[in-house]
This record gives structure tokens, C-alpha cells and sequence, in this order.
């Protein structure tokens, strides 16, 4: 069987975990997504979904990660303190994300895990961490895999990410607020011609006017305008508001297929299998 481009889904969430009975099916833990792609595991988001990606990874003394932050707020990066394998001697974890001021992403990690906020330091974790800071439109290799950057709107800022594989593309939007008219050109440019776009769509178009414009997210409505525009073969609704209930989901899920058929509502436990094919990116 040929090697494939592999995306997981541990954390669907925003703003905050959200465990309860009418949260089960999709679940309740806030962002982190794995893709596995020509031998490199590359996780994006480090919410509370990241913890049970350790513990899935539990044991392993051998693994080679690269996680990308889209931005330090702290949906995004609750996780990381509970990451069992950054604990783990042996392992090695490569961290990209998004300078804010005159701190990089090392020390907004490390600020986490400082005193008063939580008891373990950064410098406890056994594993080799390398650090980079990274900005809009830098273009990365990891081993074959291609993955650009781009601005998203988002207060204090964030990062969308492109990730390009033997001709499969996967885009990784989450935190962006669209524009009132025409699309945001850097999204569109991140989703072009993806066989996977993962965006955000906190909201539904009603929501999103009564008393969230500004706060930095988009709407399942959105999604699908952008998934069209940018011809995307699948998209998947991420980001889901904590106040959205199975039942709700279940119901975008159905208004969104009925006006762009491949499309899925991002749940806990998705994975998606892409082949490699001849494609110029």
C-alpha cells in the first residue's frame, strides 16, 4: 500500500474544553490536528486535544514531532504543559510559531509553565525541543514536506498554514474573522485548490452579527463561500463554538452538506487519508 498523507483530529473545539453529555460526538477538547506525510508527524495547535495525542503516543522514546502554533492564545497552547511525550528522553520536538512583540514562541511556552501558572517548568521536560519563531508568508521544508504561511485576522494575530505533500494539499485556517464584503485574499491564497481545508467556522452567519464581529472567528456560511471560491475538494468545519451542542452540529453539518456536498463537521477521532498523486503546488 503506498504512503499517504494522513490527517487526525484530536481537539475541534475554541475558547475552551467543553466535556459533557452533549458534547460526546464531536467532542469537547480545543484545537490540535496531526497530519503524517513522507515520514514527517506534524501537529498543528497544541489545545487540550494535544494531551491525548500523548497519551496515544504514550511509551515511545524514539519520535521525531514538528508542532506548529497558530497563535498563543490559550485554546491554543493549554495542551502543551500535559504533553507526555516532551517529557520523554529520546524524544525530539521541532516548535514553530508566531513571535507576539518582542517574545517568540519559546518564551510565551515557557511564561505557561512559569510560576504562578502552573507547577512544572518548561526545563523539566526531558525531551530535545528546538524553537523557531515563524511569520506570514515564510515557507518551510520539513524533510518533503512544503508548508507556507499566511496572515489571518485574528486580534493579536495568527497564522494560517499551507501543507504541501507529493501533490496533496491540506490547509490548516483556524482563528480568522472574514471581511464584511469579498474574501480575505490571504485565506484564499492558503486554500486554493486544497483537497483538504480545515477553516474556522465558529459561528453561523446570525450568531456572528449579533455581538461577535470583531472577536476574530468566521461561520460555517463563510466556509462554504470560501471552499467554493478557492475550489477545495473537501472541507471540514473546525473551531466549533463551546455553546454548540451535538445536536447543533449535526444540524450545520446538514445545511452546509446541502450547499457543498464534501464537506464534514470536524469531530474528535476524524481522519482523512489522502493518496499521493503528480501535481505541481
Amino acid at each position: 500500500m503506498a504512503e499517504q498523507f494522513i490527517v487526525h483530529f484530536w481537539g475541534v473545539r475554541g475558547s475552551i474544553p467543553c466535556p459533557g453529555p452533549d458534547t460526546v460526538r464531536y467532542g469537547g477538547n480545543t484545537p490540535c490536528v496531526a497530519m503524517r506525510a513522507g515520514g514527517e508527524h506534524l501537529i498543528f495547535d497544541g489545545g487540550t486535544g494535544l494531551r491525548m495525542l500523548g497519551d496515544h503516543l504514550r511509551g515511545r522514546d524514539d519520535l521525531r514531532l514538528t508542532l506548529f502554533f497558530s497563535h498563543i492564545h490559550w485554546d491554543h497552547i493549554q495542551g502543551f504543559p500535559f504533553f507526555v511525550p516532551a517529557f520523554t528522553p529520546g524524544n525530539r520536538l521541532r516548535i514553530y510559531g508566531p513571535s507576539v512583540g518582542s517574545a517568540g514562541i519559546e518564551q510565551h511556552l515557557t511564561e505557561q509553565m512559569r510560576h504562578p501558572n502552573f507547577p512544572v517548568p518548561l526545563v523539566r521536560m526531558g525531551a530535545e525541543l528546538s524553537f523557531r519563531n515563524v511569520a506570514a508568508g515564510d515557507e518551510l521544508e520539513i524533510g518533503d514536506v512544503r508548508v507556507k504561511t499566511a496572515a489571518l485576522n485574528h486580534p493579536g494575530g495568527a497564522l494560517g498554514y499551507r501543507v504541501a505533500w507529493r501533490g496533496c494539499i491540506v490547509t490548516y485556517i483556524s482563528d480568522t474573522e472574514h471581511p464584511e464584503t469579498g474574501f480575505d485574499a490571504n485565506v484564499l491564497e492558503l486554500a486554493a485548490d486544497a483537497d483538504v481545508c480545515i477553516y474556522d467556522a465558529t459561528y453561523t452567519d446570525e450568531e456572528y452579527r449579533q455581538g461577535h464581529v470583531g472577536w476574530g472567528h468566521s461561520t460555517w456560511q463563510e466556509a462554504v463561500r470560501v471552499a467554493q471560491r478557492a475550489q477545495v475538494k473537501r472541507l471540514v468545519l473546525f473551531h466549533h463554538d463551546p455553546s454548540h451542542s451535538d445536536a447543533f452540529l449535526d444540524e450545520i453539518g446538514e445545511l452546509a452538506g446541502g450547499r457543498s456536498p464534501n464537506t464534514d463537521v470536524a469531530r474528535e477521532g476524524l481522519t482523512i487519508r489522502l493518496s499521493p498523486k503528480d501535481r505541481t503546488v
